[in-house]
């Protein structure tokens, strides 16, 4: 197994090589459309060929190998799962490659939390679940500090955001010197440790809620990094030997909290919540709460608590598939899962990786029947995304010019199966797409509908979300990438994920729709009208959008006469690919080198991270900066909002042009 890193092309051609590749490239292109004037009708051939291949016991079959063991990112059971996946791409005849990087990860060493209770006893708090394997890490968070707190109160926070803070010191209570207790919600873990931090609490217990008696004993292992990709590496990929931060540089610091965290299970934190006196809890927190408590503390439970990590480097693997397309193989339909676990990941993530297994078995049973897909499709197999995207990152960042110049779309499934429905996150243009094809595959749990039936059923009508957040790995793709994304949860996902790939990767005219983009854009706009105060213009943004619905319409009736005349030859050739080229460009606009304020890593202005406290999940820099103005005086923070607003308009603009095609 070759295990050097490797970009996305083993090698640098000369300029004689390029050109001459060039040239192959078209003649082949003419060549084929001459001969195959109805390309798109045996591709759809191939596409129900695809749907019809579908084997739920090859499935299970994928999943019961990857999960047979808990494979953590850099340990042994991880190499070995990525040895499996390779094997697996490899037995279909697949043209497989890894590439290796060397991020810093976190590991447990020990644990212990004790409560000592009024009437002068004491208990040492299980942190691990019932019957654990003893190959299986035990509950942490990933990069939380080490540390300890002796005899500490504990407090109950809630869902430790800065409201729930507020609620407390308006009952008079205080969390400084305490441990505090908080349940998972809608903050990531993360931020919920600094909020903590910013109050002078000393360390956090974080459990996840639960209905049944065994997942009241689940614990939910997860990071507390900032960002994503590697910290010793920020944007740029951390291969051995290469640069790297040191661990006391300020710009790696600032991505882990400055005090401890650990997770424990409901049944733990119920039997501490359970013992607190002191302030009421407010009625809106006890109400959602599922047992009852007396008070929010502090105390008069105290708490001993410790934890000691390690953090250091190691060797990760992302594994790949490559299918070279036949007319323009220099485009490339990337499909990703990640395949590291914190345990076993019988669904998060294996599930899909049982799903990324199984399309490349069925696109290789295509390939026997004499399909080639027009443009290259690249299945990925991510490692470390539990410790923040590593794996994902770190390789888009060694490759970012070829992606930017030639990657036409990501599409993700992280779990494809959790729990009933059909879930999905896209950029806007891929909507109408990610719509019809939802039409065309039959729904798992009920064969007289299709998916796209069921969905709208169950939602009131197709909601497809946004991709503001950071939590899987398309955030690289489209964040700092600008490449078009697509995220999916569903059971058995392998049939939409599989076709989206197909149509993205056959279609002679790319299946993207800006208009469903710049409608989104105005949407947003409308909001943020809402929002503001003052003399604050969104006069640049309406004159933006304003253009973009104009070339988007344009590009529309472009796309629908070429696709129409099917025009053979040099013309056709040429003209097609100068309109896909457009299609695939053009979300890139929205990047912007100055980057976020959240984080200059972050490059996307319209979906990217922004503070918490903010009102809005999208324009993350001027959501952040109309948050920020609600502490300042007058109206000092109207500057900031405006520029903000200026920055998303320039970028719609950028867009336009690029979708236009506009000439120096």
């Amino acid at each position: 197994m070759n295990m050097r890193p490797t970009s996305l092309f083993p090698s640098k051609p000369t300029p004689t090589c390029t050109a001459l590749s060039i040239l192959a490239l078209f003649l082949l292109a003419s060549f084929y459309t001459l001969r195959h004037p109805h390309a798109p009708r045996n591709a759809a051939h191939f596409h129900r060929a695809f749907l019809s291949s579908a084997s739920n016991a090859t499935l299970a079959a994928y999943l019961r190998a990857l999960t047979l063991r808990p494979h953590l990112a850099g340990t042994q059971p991880s190499l070995d799962a990525a040895h499996l996946v390779r094997a697996h791409f490899l037995s279909l005849g697949l043209e497989t490659r890894v590439a290796r990087f060397a991020p810093l990860l976190s590991y447990p060493v020990r644990a212990s939390l004790a409560a000592h209770f009024p009437n002068g006893t004491s208990v040492d708090l299980p942190l691990t679940e019932p019957r654990l394997a003893p190959d299986a890490v035990v509950p942490y968070h990933a990069y939380s500090p080490s540390g300890s707190a002796v005899r500490a109160l504990a407090v109950f926070a809630n869902y430790g955001r800065e409201e729930d803070y507020a609620a407390l010191s308006a009952i008079g209570v205080e969390v400084a010197g305490c441990v505090a207790v908080v349940r998972r919600g809608a903050l990531s873990r993360g931020d919920v440790v600094r909020a903590a931090e910013s109050k002078g609490v000393l360390a956090v217990l974080m459990y996840t809620e639960g209905r049944t008696a065994w997942s009241r004993r689940g614990v939910e292992r997860g990071t507390v990094m900032r960002g994503v990709g590697d910290p010793l590496s920020p944007g740029w990929a951390g291969v051995e030997g290469g640069e790297a931060l040191g661990l006391e540089d300020e710009e790696v610091s600032a991505r882990f909290p400055k005090i401890p965290s650990m997770p424990v299970s409901a049944e733990c934190a119920e039997m501490i919540l359970a013992s607190l006196e002191g302030g009421r809890a407010p009625p809106e927190w006890t109400e959602t709460l599922g047992f009852k408590v007396r008070g929010v503390g502090p105390g008069p439970t105290a708490l001993n608590f410790s934890y000691q990590g390690e953090k250091k480097v190691v060797n990760i693997h992302n594994v790949f598939a490559v299918i070279r397309g036949l007319e323009e193989p220099d485009r490339y339909i990337l499909l990703g899962n990640h395949r590291d676990a914190w345990t076993y990941g019988a669904v998060d993530p294996n599930s899909g990786t049982a799903a990324l297994l199984d399309i490349a078995r069925r696109y290789a049973l295509m390939m026997h029947m004499g399909w080639n897909p027009r443009r290259s499709i690249i299945l990925c197999s991510w490692d470390a995304e539990e410790f923040g995207m590593i794996g994902s990152t770190e390789w888009v960042e060694q490759n970012l010019m070829t992606l930017g110049s030639k990657a036409v779309a990501y599409l993700n499934v992280d779990c494809a199966v959790q729990g009933p429905g059909f879930f999905a996150r896209a950029t806007p243009q891929l909507d109408e797409l990610l719509i019809e094809i939802t039409k065309k595959v039959k729904d798992p749990d009920n064969k007289e509908a299709t998916v796209y039936e069921m969905w709208a059923k169950a939602d009131g009508g197709d909601n497809i979300q946004r991709l503001s957040g950071i939590d899987s790995d398309y955030a690289p793709f489209l964040q700092y990438a600008g490449i078009p994304s697509v995220d999916i949860y569903y059971g058995k996902a392998a049939g939409v994920w599989g076709l989206l790939a197909l149509r993205l990767a056959d279609d002679l005219i790319l299946p993207f729709n800006y208009l469903s983009y710049a409608n989104q854009l105005q949407g947003y706009v409308d909001i943020v009208i809402n929002l503001l105060e003052g003399n604050i213009s969104v006069h640049p943004l309406t004159l933006s959008i304003q253009a973009l619905v104009s070339v988007a319409k344009e590009v529309e009736l472009e796309a629908e006469k070429l696709s129409v005349e099917r025009m053979t030859g040099e013309l056709g050739v040429l003209r097609r690919r100068a309109l896909n080229d457009r299609l695939m460009l053009a979300e890139r606009g929205f990047l912007d080198a100055d980057g976020l304020p959240y984080g200059r890593w972050f490059k996307h202005l319209v979906y990217g991270p922004s503070d918490y406290r903010s009102k809005i999940s999208f324009f993350p820099g001027v959501a952040e900066a109309i948050w920020r103005s609600a502490g300042m005086r007058g109206g000092e923070g109207r500057a900031p909002i405006q520029h903000e607003i200026w920055r998303v308009a320039r970028a719609i603009q950028r867009v336009a042009d690029v979708l236009g095609g506009r000439t120096l």
